[in-house]
């Protein structure tokens, strides 16, 4: 009996040692956070510069500057692959030399093609996109590490190993990624414009709680390439939550809460709500108002990870501006939509549940 238990304790030892946790919170909590990080240093930035060259006259540096800084980190056949290897990798605590692979396995998982048939009837290049990139990687960082520094060659086996791995990967999994993300993100998009109504609810709540969970609502919005008013929805609910739960706890956290969870986050209060779930019902109630609101009235758009950011660092107004432009509909959509009605929606529904006992005094408290 005891031979037979020594296998298994090994293998755990071994599997410890090396770093490899098998964890679910490592893998879908702290990986996807790390790869939101990473979309945001490339893939949003490069949006974000591309959003203000619009309006850069030509002919001087500062176009110049802002034209390569769009050109370089986009989508697709950019930086953005390579970073979100390394950010997944960075993540995973991987080694040195499985980090640097990794860059390559994200590049390859993010930017390699499948043909799919579209819904009108057009055969498409579609790659896996961040979705892809997340799996090849998490795959290969995790073999990666079991055989960094076992060998007196180190140099040469440990990026061979995860190159080798991540690449097979990305060749069996990828296009089955990229046909799953493709659909499901064109069903989602297409739905909205079809039942804005329904689907501005749906999508805003969701999209909303996914942001306040320790999940990334960002990643998750750039692997099924949200667009268009699904991704209006998707700002609409994340800023409702956040500027929600801003609003709704000024009581107890004043202007430092209104900053860390207004342009900060609202998974500050996950503590809070595991306590008392309760206190999460004003801001998603408020969500399933300005998400319809955005849909039906104004109409706004945005598109993959931006829609995953709502007030983050005004992350979410700036996609809806790089996807409408500044016009007078959307300057006043984003206003009404991102934080006049989320405000007043979520004082009006604490307040209400104050009065009626449901929340008390400190039950959105922040340790600030």
């Amino acid at each position: 009996m005891k031979n037979s238990n020594e296998a298994p304790t090994r293998v755990r030892s071994f599997l410890t040692k090396k770093g490899v946790t098998l964890s679910p919170k490592v893998y879908f909590v702290d990986a996807m956070s790390a790869m939101a990080l990473g979309l945001f240093a490339s893939l949003l930035m490069a949006t974000i510069f591309g959003t203000i060259l619009k309006y850069v006259p030509e002919g001087n540096v500062f176009h110049e500057l802002l034209s390569l800084l769009s050109r370089y980190a986009p989508a697709s056949g950019g930086a953005t692959g390579a970073i979100l290897g390394v950010a997944v990798a960075y993540a995973l605590k991987a080694p040195a030399l499985v980090m640097f692979a990794s860059g390559v396995v994200g590049m390859c998982g993010n930017d390699m093609l499948t043909a799919i048939t579209a819904a009108d009837g057009v055969t498409k290049s579609v790659s896996a996109g961040p979705a892809g990139a997340f799996i090849c990687v998490l795959i290969a960082c995790e073999i990666g590490k079991l055989v960094s520094g076992e060998t007196k060659v180190d140099i040469l086996v440990t990026p061979a190993v995860t190159l080798t791995v991540g690449m097979i990967t990305a060749m069996l999994v990828c296009p089955a990624v990229a046909y799953v993300m493709y659909w499901l993100g064109y069903f989602i998009n297409y739905a909205t414009t079809i039942m804005p109504f329904f689907m501005g609810i749906i999508i805003s709540v969701v999209v909303g709680i996914i942001l306040t969970l320790p999940i990334s609502s960002a990643a998750i919005c750039a692997m099924i390439g949200i667009s268009g008013l699904a991704g209006g929805a998707a700002v609409a609910g994340c800023c409702a939550q956040m500027v929600g739960f801003a609003v709704a706890s000024f009581r107890e956290n004043k202007w430092g809460g209104v900053v860390a969870q207004g342009i900060g986050t609202s998974m500050l209060q996950m503590g809070n709500i595991v306590k008392k779930p309760l206190i999460w019902l004003p801001a998603t109630l408020a969500s399933a108002i300005t998400g319809p609101v955005s849909t039906c009235l104004f109409k706004l758009e945005c598109s993959g990870v931006s829609a995953g950011m709502g007030t983050c660092g005004l992350v979410g107004p700036i996609g809806v501006f790089s996807d409408m432009g500044f016009t007078p509909m959307s300057v006043f959509g984003v206003l009404t939509v991102c934080i006049v009605l989320p405000a007043i929606l979520s004082l009006v529904f604490s307040e209400i549940m104050r009065r009626l006992g449901w929340i008390e005094y400190g039950d959105m408290k922040l340790n600030l």
